[in-house]
C-alpha cells in the first residue's frame, strides 16, 4: 500500500555538483579501448527478463554457455546450457547451437530459438527441442504476437504471417515496391518503432500500409560493385510531398483484411496504434501535418468505421504523441494517457467515451514511461523526473487519488522492469558513483528483496579525471545542466585547451547523474590526453519540459548557439581554460551545432569537427523538420537563417567535416553542398568520407572515426 511505502522510503536529492573521484591508478585508454572494449563497461546480466506469468527471473551467464533461473527467494541456477541446446536442436533436425543469444520464453516452462529462419521450441525439464515454425527466407521486423503461437514479419515490402501447423500466409500483395506494408512508418517519428500491432489474444493483426509513389526518390551509391550501383530511397523533403499511411487489419481465422477508415487529408499521421482489450476496436491518436492538432480516434476493428474521437489536443508550435493508451486491468473502459498538454508530460486518467476522469500527476517535470499496473489495476507505475532532470526514479501513483510514492532508492538514473505479477520490479540502476547495481524491489513495499549484481569499477586500473555536473543560467535565467571533465593532476595554475562535445537537438539528453556522468570513455581519454571536455544541455534538448523544447520553434540554431555561448562565457571565466584554445565537435544535429558555431560566432572557436551535419533544413525529412520549422513555405526566414550555406564566409579557424556517403537520415547532399560553396567562396576547409557508412559510423571504423578526430584536435588545438 501506498500509505506503507512513504514511511519507508528515504528522499535522496541530488547535489547541484557530482564529482567522480579522482582514481589512483595510472593506466591510460585507447580509442578502441573507448569503443571497442566491452571489458571497461560496467558488468550487467545478459538478456535479464522476467520469466512469464512468474515472479523468476533468468539471465545468460557471462561466458554466454548457461541460461541461469532464480527467484526472489531462490538462488539462480542453469536451466540450459548450450550443449544441452545444442543436442535438442541437432536431434530436432537443427544445427549445433554457438551461444545462448536470443532464447526467449514461450511459456514458464519452454523456450523460442530463432535458427535461421526456423523456429523450435525448448522444454527446459526434458531438454527436448520441436520445430515449432518456419519464417520466410529474408524475414525482417519480425513480431511475435503475446502468447508467441504466431509471428509477422516482412519480406521485401509485404507482410506475411507463420504459425504452428500451417503454411506461411502472404498478408499482403503488393506489387508495387513503392508501396510498404508492415513496416515503421512516419520516419519512426512520434514514438514509433514498428509496423505490426497485435491483438491482444493474437488472433487479430493491425499493420501500417505506406504508400510512398508520391515521394522524391534519393540516390544513394553502392561503390562495392564495379560500376557503382544506383540505390534510390524514399525521402520526402521538408516542404515536400508526404508519403500516405493507412491502417490494415488481418483476421487471422478468416484470412481477411480491412482498412480503418482514417479519412482525409491524406498527408496526416497515423500514431500510437493501440487494440481496445476486448479487441473490438482500435484507437489512433491522428495529427495533423502541421502537428499542431491531434485527435483521439476510435475504430471499430470489424469494419474499419470511424466510431467517435475521444478527446483533441492542440499547441500553436507542436502537439507530439509518443505514446498509445495504456489500459487499466480489470477496467477495460478506463485508461491513461500521456501528454504534455500542462507542459509537462504527465499521466491523465480517461474513460472511453473520452471523459477525463483526474490528471494522476502533475509537476515541472516530466514522466517518461508508465511501466505497468499492479494486478488489482488500482496503482500505475511510471518512471519520470521528479527528483531532479538529470535523475531517473520509479514510482507508484493511485488511480483513485493521484496519490504518488517513490518506489526507487538512490540517486541517479534506475531502469525498472516490472515482473508479469505487478508484485516485484528488478531496478538497473547507476549514477556518477556506482557503475551498476541490479536488484529486485518488492512493489507494495518498496524494499530490496534481492540483489543480482553490484558491478565493480571497470576503470579502476585507469587514470581518469574529475567529472563535475552543474547549472549554468541562460540568458532567460533557466538552469542550463553542464558536465565538465578535467585532466588527471589537474593544476589549476596551468592553461588547458577545451573541446566541447555538443549534440543540442530533440528527443536527447546528453548529460545526467548515471555512470561518468552519461559521458562516454572518448571523453575521458581526451581527459587523458589533456584536454577539459565540456557539454552542455541547451534549450531545445529533451526531458526539461515543453517551453524548454519549443523554444527552437521555427529558429533552429538560434537559442542552442545563445546557450552553448553562456557555456563558453563559464569558460572563459575559468583561470585554468585557455580561451585561445576551445574546439567543439558533434555529430548529426550535433554537427549542425559545430558547423553553426563555428559560422555563427567566428573566432570563437579554433577547431571545429562537424560529423553528419544538417546544413540546409530544406534538406531535411519533413516529419522531424517541420514540426520545429514549420514548411519553407510556411518560414523561409527561419529556413534562411538557419541556413549555414549563407554563412560559410564567416569561417575562422580550422573546420574537420565527415559523413557516410550512404547516409538515409542526414544525406550526403548536405556536407557536399556546404563543401561546394566553400570552394565557391574560396573558403578552405578539411573534409573525410566513410565510404558505406549510413548515418552513424559503427563497427570497428568507429574506432578509426575517432582516431581521426582526435589526431584533428590534436594537431590543431593542443
Amino acid at each position: 500500500m501506498l500509505h506503507h511505502r512513504f514511511t519507508l522510503l528515504v528522499f535522496l536529492w541530488l547535489s547541484s555538483a557530482l564529482a567522480v573521484p579522482v582514481l589512483a591508478q595510472q593506466k591510460q585508454l585507447t580509442v578502441e579501448d573507448s569503443f571497442l572494449n566491452p571489458g571497461l563497461s560496467p558488468a550487467n546480466l545478459r538478456q535479464l527478463t522476467w520469466v512469464p506469468g512468474t515472479n523468476d527471473y533468468s539471465y545468460v551467464s557471462s561466458k554466454g554457455d548457461q541460461l541461469l533461473r532464480g527467484g526472489v527467494r531462490a538462488e539462480a541456477t542453469a536451466v540450459v546450457t548450450t550443449d544441452q541446446l545444442s543436442a535438442a536442436l541437432e536431434k530436432a533436425g537443427g544445427a549445433k547451437a554457438n551461444n545462448l543469444n536470443g532464447l526467449q520464453w514461450l511459456n514458464a516452462q519452454e523456450l523460442l530459438i530463432n535458427q535461421k529462419g526456423q523456429v523450435y521450441r525448448y522444454h527446459v525439464q526434458n531438454k527436448s527441442a520441436q520445430p515449432f515454425y518456419k519464417l520466410g527466407a529474408g524475414a525482417e521486423n519480425v513480431d511475435f504476437s503475446p502468447n508467441k503461437q504466431r509471428v509477422a514479419y516482412t519480406r521485401g515490402n509485404n507482410l506475411f504471417l507463420s504459425q504452428a501447423g500451417s503454411e506461411d500466409k502472404q498478408v499482403t500483395q503488393e506489387q508495387n515496391t513503392e508501396i510498404v506494408n508492415g513496416q515503421a512508418a512516419h520516419r519512426s517519428e512520434f514514438g514509433i518503432t514498428k509496423g505490426t500491432f497485435w491483438s491482444p489474444s493474437g488472433n487479430s493483426l493491425a499493420f501500417y500500409r505506406m504508400d510512398q509513389t508520391m515521394v522524391t526518390d534519393y540516390p544513394l551509391v553502392d561503390i562495392d560493385p564495379l560500376p557503382a550501383k544506383l540505390n534510390s530511397i524514399k525521402y520526402p523533403m521538408a516542404g515536400g510531398k508526404s508519403h500516405h499511411v493507412t491502417v490494415g487489419v488481418y483476421k487471422v481465422a478468416s484470412g481477411r483484411t480491412i482498412f480503418l477508415k482514417t479519412g482525409e487529408p491524406a498527408e496526416q499521421y497515423l500514431t500510437n496504434v493501440t487494440w481496445s482489450p476486448n479487441e473490438k476496436h482500435l484507437y489512433v491518436a491522428v495529427v495533423n501535418r502541421a502537428q499542431n492538432h491531434l485527435w483521439l480516434n476510435q475504430y471499430d476493428a470489424t469494419t474499419g468505421a470511424f466510431v467517435k474521437t475521444l478527446f483533441e489536443e492542440q499547441n500553436d508550435k507542436w502537439v507530439e504523441p509518443e505514446h498509445g493508451l495504456y489500459f487499466v486491468p480489470g477496467k477495460p473502459d478506463q485508461f491513461v494517457w500521456i501528454s504534455e498538454r500542462d507542459g509537462y508530460d504527465h499521466l491523465y486518467l480517461y474513460n472511453t467515451n473520452g471523459q477525463l476522469i483526474r490528471q494522476l500527476t502533475k509537476g515541472e517535470w516530466v514522466v517518461k514511461d508508465l511501466v505497468g499496473f499492479n494486478p488489482n489495476g488500482r496503482e500505475a507505475y511510471f518512471t519520470s523526473t521528479a527528483e531532479s532532470p538529470l535523475e531517473r526514479h520509479f514510482y507508484a501513483v493511485e488511480l483513485a487519488t493521484g496519490r504518488t510514492g517513490r518506489m526507487t532508492q538512490g540517486s541517479g538514473v534506475h531502469n525498472v522492469h516490472l515482473s508479469p505479477t505487478g508484485q516485484f520490479f528488478i531496478d538497473n540502476y547507476s549514477s556518477p558513483v556506482t557503475p551498476r547495481t541490479i536488484r529486485i524491489l518488492d512493489t507494495d513495499v518498496a524494499k530490496v528483496a534481492k540483489t543480482l549484481l553490484v558491478a565493480k569499477n571497470p576503470l579502476q586500473e585507469y587514470q581518469l579525471g574529475e567529472t563535475t555536473i552543474f547549472p549554468i543560467k541562460a540568458e532567460d535565467g533557466t538552469d542550463l545542466y553542464c558536465r565538465m571533465i578535467t585532466p588527471p593532476n589537474f593544476d589549476e595554475k596551468k592553461k588547458y585547451p577545451v573541446v566541447v562535445y555538443v549534440y543540442g537537438g530533440p528527443h536527447l539528453q546528453m548529460i545526467n547523474s548515471s555512470w561518468l556522468g552519461g559521458s562516454n570513455l572518448w571523453m575521458q581519454m581526451m581527459a587523458q590526453k589533456g584536454y577539459i571536455v565540456f557539454s552542455l544541455d541547451n534549450r531545445g534538448s529533451a526531458d526539461r519540459g515543453r517551453a524548454f523544447e519549443q523554444a527552437i520553434f521555427r529558429q533552429a540554431g538560434t537559442a542552442e548557439v545563445a546557450d552553448q555561448m553562456k557555456g563558453v562565457e563559464y569558460l572563459k571565466g575559468l583561470p585554468y581554460v585557455d580561451a585561445n584554445r576551445i574546439g567543439v565537435h558533434g555529430w548529426s544535429y550535433g554537427g549542425f551545432m559545430t558547423t553553426s558555431l563555428m559560422l555563427k560566432q567566428p573566432g570563437v572557436f579554433k577547431v571545429g569537427i562537424a560529423g553528419g551535419p544538417v546544413i540546409d533544413w530544406r534538406y531535411y525529412e519533413i516529419m522531424y523538420t517541420e514540426r520545429y520549422m514549420d514548411t519553407p513555405q510556411e518560414n523561409p526566414e527561419g529556413y534562411e537563417k538557419a541556413n549555414l550555406l549563407n554563412h560559410v564566409k564567416n569561417l575562422q579557424g580550422k573546420l574537420l567535416m565527415i559523413h557516410g556517403t550512404v547516409d538515409d537520415v542526414v544525406v550526403w547532399q548536405h556536407s557536399l553542398a556546404f563543401l561546394k560553396k566553400a570552394v565557391d567562396e574560396g573558403v578552405l576547409l578539411d573534409y573525410f568520407v566513410y565510404p558505406g557508412h549510413p548515418h552513424n559510423v559503427i563497427g570497428k571504423d568507429r574506432a578509426h572515426l575517432y582516431k581521426k578526430v582526435t589526431q584533428y584536435f590534436d594537431e590543431n588545438l593542443k
